[in-house]
C-alpha cells in the first residue's frame, strides 16, 4: 500500500466572514500607523496561516474562553499574538475572528460570536 501525502487528503474550503476580515483590517490599520512594512509582513503572515487550515482544520483547539461556556463549535489557531477563531462545517472553514490575545477574550468573542 502507498504512502498517503496530503494532497490524498480532503481538501476544504477556507472562508473569511466579514467580521473576521473588520479584524484583520483594523489590526493592519493599527499597525501600519507605525510601520507600514510591518503591518505588509503580519498581513501575509496571518493570511498564510488562514490558508493552512484548508488541509486538517481540526488541528487548532478549542477556544478555552468558550469552552468555559461549554461551547464547542469553535476551533483556534495562533500567529502571535493573534488568534485565528474559525468553525468547521463539513468541508467548509469559516474564520470568525481575528482576536489580539493581549485583550480581554472571554468577553470579545462573547460578544462577537453569541450575538
Amino acid at each position: 500500500m502507498a504512502k498517503k501525502t496530503v494532497k490524498d487528503y480532503d481538501e476544504y474550503i477556507v472562508k473569511m466572514t466579514q467580521n473576521s476580515v473588520n479584524d484583520l483590517n483594523e489590526i493592519i490599520e493599527f499597525i501600519s500607523k507605525n510601520n507600514p512594512r510591518n503591518a505588509e509582513v503580519i498581513m501575509e503572515k496571518i493570511y498564510k496561516k488562514i490558508k493552512s487550515l484548508n488541509h486538517f482544520p481540526n488541528r487548532g483547539g478549542y477556544v478555552p474562553e468558550l469552552l468555559l461556556r461549554n461551547i464547542k463549535d469553535y476551533r483556534q489557531i495562533t500567529e502571535e499574538p493573534w488568534k485565528i477563531i474559525y468553525k468547521v462545517n463539513g468541508n467548509k472553514v469559516n474564520i470568525s475572528a481575528i482576536i489580539d490575545s493581549r485583550r480581554n477574550l472571554k468577553d470579545i468573542l462573547i460578544k462577537k460570536l453569541l450575538k
